[in-house]
This record gives C-alpha cells, structure tokens and sequence, in this order.
C-alpha cells in the first residue's frame, strides 16, 4: 500500500456479537475468504483455542484502557486474558511497519507474532529482474542505507550533499547489490550535512528501537519466510518505470505473470494468495490468464481527493464494470469506506455501501499508519472521513472506526502497521 503524509469464556451476549459480527463478514455472495473458517468450527467446540506463539504487547490494552465508556469498550475489555489467535482479518502492511523497517524479515517475523494471518509483500525488481519486497521501485534512499554506502554512485540521482533530493531505485541495482543494504525506517532528513544524517528523521510516534538489524528479502524469500511464519500472503505488484520494465520483462504482463509463477513455483496453494495492484489491467490480467489466483485478485482503490487533480471514487458503471470482468474483492483506503453522520457517530459512507451493492468484498487499508495521539483532525489522509475530529478524538477511538468497517461496512479484513491492535479486535470478535 502507498504511503501518506481473545475472548474469555463466552458469554450468551458474547455468542451473540460475535454472530452478529460474523454475518456482516459474510455478507457478500461473493464471498472467498474461505480458506481459514477455523473461527466458526472452534466455537462450536467451545471457542477459539490459543496459539502461544500469538504475542500481543501492550498496545491493544493501551488503546482499550483510553477508550471512553461504553458498549464497545465493555465488550473489548472482557477479552484482555485471551485466549489469542493468528487472524486473517489482521493483514500485516509491509509486516510491522510502525515500528520495524518495513518489508524485512523482522517487520513480517513481528507481525506473525502480532497474530497476522496475511503478510504484504509489495513486489518491484532489480536491474538484474529478481523481483524483490520494497514498497516502491525507487525508495531506496528512505527504506535503505543506500546513499550511505558506495551503492549511492549508481543511483538514478544520487545524495550529493545538504538539500540534495535523491532517487534511488531497485532497478539501479542488481540482486546482488540489493541483497548488501539494510532496511531501516522509512523516513529522512532533507537538511542532513552527511549521508548518515540523511537516514534520519523518523516521526516521533514510530521509533528507530528496532533497526539495529532490517533483512531484505527478495520475493521468492519472503514466500517462503511467511509460509514458515504460519501466515497467508497477499503480494502488491508495484507499478514502475514503463521503460525499465519493457527492457527487463518484456511487457508489464510479464512482470504480472512473474510474481505468480514464484507463488507456483513454491507449491503455494491459491486459496492462501491475495494478489493486488492499483493498475487495473494487472489485475484484469490475473482474473483472465492466472485464474486460479485470480478469483481473490484484489483492485486497490487510488481515491484520493487531495490529488492534483483530484481521484474521484468509482462510479457506479466504472464498479459494474469491474464486476463483469471478474473482479471481486476491492479495497478503498480507511476514509472512503467510512463518514460521520450528523450526530457525530461513524457510520459506512455512501461509496462503501454502493460497493457491497454490487457484491464485491471489501478489504481497507491501513490502520495504525497516522498519528492519532490528537484525533483525526491532525491525522492526515487516512481520517479525511473526520476531518473536524468529531468522532475520532484520540488515538483509543480508532478502534470506533474498527468496529464500523467490521460489522457495519463487512470487510473482509484491514491492513494495519501494526497488526496487534487489529488481532485483538478481530479475536474479542470471534473473527476469523
């Protein structure tokens, strides 16, 4: 995804919620998150069991404790001795990446441990075309040690000095030279006098505790990293340089097929796949010519009305559209599934309702990547949907938000940075 600036023992009212959180999940006829139905079974033998190697950390309870009183934080509070469960509901963004480097084997290690059953990789290429985890084509200079290592000279512009602006991309480089770098937080300092001062400027609500260490991984890596972990997979193929690609794979259909055929090439079941990309035809191609992957293909929504000019949402044709090419999942950002009605209460927005309408599951994109600590009206582009802060006041009521995606709007899951909070929502829930 893109950048921008447990249950205790359950209780008839408890067996109720979470039947009523259930169908809002399985609403849609289309419905093909089918492959991990556990939640269901494990309640009729008598709840969901543990996994031990499910570790949650404070967060979630942090959040829950800040809440102001009432049904929802009642409900949450009940669930703080577990039991906790790897969750498909919980999608790790890039892993952890609120607080790991994202796309390293740390970040995707966390965010199994934060129970995610669904692991991003967003897939770009080397010069060499080994497709690698990286969130985009040319990031290097903000996700890697680049422009402080000798690899800086072969960057499309390299860090020359205070104020210079740096351009460093993985199809500078070849696998081999990919595979010399360290992950570190996304972030740097534009006012830096030295290429070590440049890797700085993490925001004050991440930290840079745990970059001691940030392991790059190519992706046929990273399938097999998280298939180790437990976990399912959802790769983003990240757009790029049109001529960089012809010259490496031939045509962006190439490149599209390659990132399937490691899923094939390491016997991963389809089932456990939900392959995305903002480029409609990437997934048009899925749907047409990969079509055992292609049933959970997945369109990430670019809506953004804050672009130049502005990315109005979908009409309801361009959505019919989609349909009739096989599409079945969609996935808006947070604010376009979400509005606040005139009493100041979070409820699904019109887009959100037009979408499941038509029979698409809904997947949304991702939580915990702005600083609530002020409410919405200092988050940024996530919050658009409450821009006055009149429902989200603080950083406790995201969890509001949750709820409504949840089982007001039915999606199938939520992308998070960091997948705890999410976890501990979905398993209070009993979602699976």
């Amino acid at each position: 995804m893109r950048i921008r600036s447990g249950l205790p023992v359950i209780t008839a009212a408890m067996v109720a919620m979470t039947a009523f959180a259930g169908a809002a999940l399985a609403e849609s006829p289309n419905h093909h998150h089918e492959t991990s139905r556990h939640g269901d079974a494990d309640h009729r033998r008598g709840g969901p069991r543990a996994d031990n190697s499910v570790q949650l950390g404070p967060r979630p309870f942090f959040l829950v404790d800040g809440m102001e009183g009432g049904q929802l934080k009642s409900r949450l509070e009940q669930c703080k001795s577990g039991p906790f469960y790897r969750t498909d509901f919980s999608i790790g963004h890039r892993g952890a990446a609120m607080q790991f480097p994202e796309h390293t084997r740390e970040s995707y290690e966390a965010a199994a441990r934060m129970g995610a059953g669904i692991i991003e990789c967003d897939v770009t290429f080397t010069k060499d075309g080994e497709l690698v985890c990286r969130h985009a084509e040319c990031d290097l200079h903000t996700t890697t040690d680049i422009v402080a290592t000798p690899l800086n000279e072969q960057c499309t512009v390299p860090w020359s000095g205070p104020g210079s602006s740096p351009k460093c991309c993985t199809s500078d480089i070849t696998l081999a030279e990919f595979k010399t770098l360290e992950g570190k937080m996304d972030a740097s300092n534009p006012a830096a006098t030295t290429a070590e001062e440049y890797l700085g400027g993490t925001a004050s609500w991440r930290t840079d505790v745990y970059t001691s260490r940030g392991t790059l991984l190519t992706h046929a890596e990273s399938i097999a990293l998280i298939k180790s972990l437990g976990a399912k997979f959802t790769p983003e193929l990240k757009s790029g340089d049109p001529d960089r690609i012809r010259a490496v794979f031939g045509s962006q259909a190439n490149y599209a097929h390659k990132m399937i055929a490691e899923y094939e090439a390491a016997g991963i079941d389809p089932k456990e796949v939900w392959p995305q990309s903002f480029n409609r035809d990437d997934v048009i191609y899925w749907v047409e010519h990969e079509r055992r992957f292609g049933r959970q293909a997945v369109y990430l929504d670019d809506i953004d009305p804050t672009a130049t000019p502005p990315e109005p949402r979908l009409s309801m044709d361009e959505l019919r559209a989609l349909r009739k090419q096989g599409v079945n999942i969609i996935a808006p950002p947070i604010f376009a599934l979400l509005a606040v009605d005139a009493g100041g209460e979070i409820v699904p927005s019109r887009y959100a309702r037009d979408i499941k309408s038509l029979g698409f599951d809904i997947i949304a994109w991702s939580f915990e990547r702005s600083d609530l600590r002020r409410g919405a009206s200092k988050a940024g582009w996530y919050y658009l949907f409450d821009a006055e802060g009149r429902a989200v006041r603080n950083d406790s009521d995201m969890y509001e938000a949750l709820d409504v995606l949840a089982r007001k709007v039915g999606i199938l899951g939520i992308f998070s940075d960091w997948p705890a909070t999410v976890t501990y929502y979905a398993n209070c829930m009993g979602l699976d």
